[in-house]
């Protein structure tokens, strides 16, 4: 396999970590100690410094104003701003502008993606199902009547949705067909409920009572749901690498300053053994994390379907990230639960990645789907 990015995939990641150079992860309360959301809103201001640096138009074709470029630009970016924790719901929106540059009508993209890229739309995606544990497009019923789609029932955990302008769900046909959404959160019909994430942000229980959307807002392509899915669970993989490669980095500092009977914890062998340990646990999450990304972004054939690449990457994500996050508490001792240093924020960062679209275990029940309907050999 051959991982070398193009210059632009380059100039993309270069772009995102100067913008992201200047997030600090403590500038919002702690997750530990605030007793609701850590911030009523998503960081604006950073938000604003990525459309200025045309970070947000990437995945937008350059006739509505954007770069042209794929879900592998997109994950280098997020792999960024995980990195320093950042509150924006890029994944999520970059992912709805891939999927609407992709399936959507002539007019649905030229009325929303020129004002994706500039950041004056901001959209969030609802995969969660209405509990987190189900199909998502299960969760929502849609049925034609005359031009226009009526949407009932509830996705659960929709992320930035009191925030958000438009949200784009899945829902199922009495045909079993799923047909994706891009909802006004302020429609008539649309309610959404408080909930508060791991990380301590804000989400939303999003109900649906007979909303009528019209056809032009909706993509029935049989394929674009399976497409947004796969290029949001490819990018929780890309900022789960991101946060593990900053954890293991905060660990090694730490561990070269912390000194027992007069030597650096760092030279320990049970130490040096456990972040090796990690190191090899972040380069399978890499390897894993671009193999899928190029799956989705080239639609190459393969053994499986992508969803399968897809499958071993979040599986890979997901325990990844866990393990890491934990080891790094444990060579930081007491000092890596205290609240004044950042560790903390991405240990529940972490535990909400390790979960979200999945944990590892769902992931491997469905890559046994696959492997039982595509034998290999």
């Amino acid at each position: 396999m051959d991982f070398t990015f193009t210059e632009e995939q380059q100039a993309a990641a270069e772009a995102a970590k100067a913008v992201f150079s200047g997030v600090v992860p403590d500038s919002v309360p702690s997750p530990a100690l605030a007793p609701g959301a850590v911030a009523d809103d998503f960081d604006r201001a950073l938000w604003r410094k990525l459309a200025d640096a045309d970070l947000l138009s990437l995945p937008i074709a350059p006739e509505h104003g954007g770069a042209g470029l794929d879900a592998i630009a997109l994950c280098l970016v997020l792999r960024e701003s995980a990195k320093v924790l950042a509150r924006v719901p890029l994944l999520e929106c970059s992912a709805a502008a891939l999927t609407l540059q992709r399936y959507g009508a002539d007019g649905l993209r030229a009325e929303v993606l020129p004002r994706i890229a500039t950041g004056d739309l901001v959209v969030t995606a609802a995969v969660g199902g209405r509990t987190g544990h189900e199909p998502a497009e299960l969760a929502v019923q849609a049925r034609l009547e005359g031009a226009d789609w009526i949407l009932d029932g509830t996705q659960t955990a929709v992320p930035w949705a009191q925030m958000a302008d438009r949200i784009l769900l899945p829902a199922h046909t009495p045909e079993g067909h799923a047909v994706l959404a891009l909802v006004p959160r302020t429609h008539p019909g649309v309610t959404l409920d408080d909930q508060i994430s791991t990380s301590g942000e804000r989400h939303a229980e999003v109900r649906l009572n007979s909303v009528r959307i019209s056809s032009q807002e909706t993509i029935s392509d049989a394929t674009a749901w399976a497409s947004l899915r796969n290029v949001l669970t490819t990018g929780t993989c890309a900022l789960a690498l991101g946060l593990g490669e900053r954890v293991l980095a905060m660990t090694s500092d730490y561990t070269s300053k912390r000194e027992q009977f007069g030597f650096p914890v760092a030279t320990f062998q049970a130490v040096a053994v456990q972040a090796a340990d990690r190191f090899i646990d972040l380069r399978a999450m890499e390897a894993t994390l671009w193999q899928a990304a190029w799956r989705i972004t080239t639609d190459a054939a393969g053994p499986l379907p992508p969803a399968g690449d897809v499958a071993v990457a979040k599986i890979w994500a997901s325990e990844g990230v866990r393990r890491v996050v934990q080891t790094a508490q444990h060579l930081h001792g007491g000092f890596g639960a205290d609240t004044d240093y950042p560790l903390h924020r991405y240990h529940a960062w972490a535990k909400q990645l390790e979960l979200s679209l999945g944990p590892a275990a769902a992931h491997e029940e469905a890559l046994g789907d696959l492997l039982a309907a595509h034998p290999l050999g």
